[in-house]
């Protein structure tokens, strides 16, 4: 956390230091004697670029509604940043919003995500994400592709397991996930439409003590999964919500057919609600549910912990074939630019309905920061509070 809050004044003095120079330099100029007036004018020359520089990178980080009239609203914020799960890293984020229909001001806006990141601890990463919103919100395309690859642990599978520190196993994990759900309008916000995915998994480096964990499973696995999806979403903005409910079910299928030598069926749901609350304030609420039926393999079980639900669990130590989670954040516009949000949640990874226990429950809480990258596209920094302690998270967007 400490590393987070130095880089973050790091770049407040950078930016102040900016603007301190460059009124010392103006002083100076007002100063100059005649005889020096064309040294004077020559270095004056040499400011006004010099100022106009600054005020640009200035203006690109005061301004977040700089680009709201164009085409095409694009945004680029390169950055070093913290996580105690992959260390200290460097990333690249770039995200664009625009619209399909122009002469439509009530649709919603289309999104795009470029992404990447290299830390410290090996973690390397690059994916793209986002959602087209059709003429007339006829159709709607949502999709995701990444690829990462990161020296890790595993505990597992299992709560049992999972809660046990000597099971602790390093592993070097390469994935890649691809995603696409193309829907059809039934009513309005309402949709219907089949959703396709696959996954490359891979666990190499393994410690030879925790190799038993794995109960013999493969190490490489190829996972196609096909399904249909619904999709009712009243939301005002879909990266950042002041209003609304979002409500996701998701009925796929891993058949043998497809190539898949473990075979499973998954039922997920997600339920997002959205209200203001006073000025600035918006509540929101996250429920979220994944029941695997059949014989996933280790690395498509349900798993806790990500920078979206359970933040600050270790993603991974905690998982089982299905998972129920819930949680509840308030988000507080304080000043200009900025904001913070606090939430508290709870969620259990489970074989099966019947073993769920209150003692299996994993609490979360959190507090984090809110910086208006673009208007109503944040970038964030949280940090979560768990049974093992807490950890840091940097992303953009808001967690659901």
């Amino acid at each position: 956390m400490g590393k987070a809050i130095k880089y973050i004044l790091l770049c407040a003095f950078f930016i102040i230091g900016s603007h301190t120079t460059t009124a010392q330099t103006d002083t100076t100029l007002v100063q100059a004697t005649d005889s020096t007036l064309m040294q004077t004018e020559s270095a004056a020359d040499t400011t006004t670029t010099k100022k106009g520089l600054v005020r640009k990178v200035v203006d690109y980080f005061i301004n977040a509604d700089r680009h709201a009239g164009k085409k095409f609203d694009f945004g680029f914020l390169p950055g070093p940043h913290f996580s105690s799960t992959v260390g200290l890293g460097l990333g690249m984020v770039a995200t664009g919003l625009y619209s399909l229909d122009r002469s439509d001001p009530s649709l919603q806006k289309s999104n795009i995500t470029i992404y990447a990141d290299a830390t410290t601890k090996g973690f390397f990463m690059t994916g793209i994400k986002g959602n087209n919103i059709f003429k007339k919100e006829r159709y709607r395309l949502d999709y995701q592709l990444y690829v990462y690859t990161f020296k890790t642990d595993f505990w597992g599978m299992g709560f049992d397991n999972g809660k046990i520190d000597d099971n602790e196993t390093d592993y070097k994990r390469i994935r890649f996930n691809a995603m696409t759900r193309f829907m059809f309008k039934l009513a309005p916000k309402t949709y219907l439409g089949p959703i396709l995915s696959y996954g490359f998994y891979q666990a190499t480096d393994i410690d030879p003590r925790g190799v038993h964990l794995f109960e013999g499973q493969d190490k490489t696995v190829r996972s196609t999964k096909v399904g249909l999806s619904f999709t009712y979403d009243s939301r005002d903005f879909i990266l950042n919500a002041y209003k609304g409910v979002f409500v996701q079910l998701d009925q796929t299928f891993a058949p043998r057919f497809m190539g898949n030598d473990y075979c499973f069926s998954s039922t997920e749901l997600t339920v997002n609600a959205y209200k203001q609350v006073w000025r600035g304030g918006v509540l929101a609420g996250d429920f979220h549910m994944q029941y695997i039926d059949g014989h996933p393999a280790w690395c498509t079980m349900s798993e806790a912990g990500s920078t979206s639900r359970l933040r600050g669990y270790f993603d991974g130590r905690y998982r089982d074939k299905s998972i129920m989670e819930a949680q509840v954040e308030l988000r507080q516009h304080v000043w200009r630019r900025n904001g913070i949000a606090v939430w508290v949640g709870a969620g259990q990874v489970f074989p099966n309905f019947s073993a769920m226990r209150w003692k299996r429950t994993l609490p979360n809480a959190g507090i984090g920061y809110r910086w208006e990258f673009k208007k109503r596209v944040n970038i964030r920094l949280d940090y979560g509070f768990t049974r093992e302690g807490g950890g840091i998270i940097f992303n953009i967007n808001e967690a659901f």
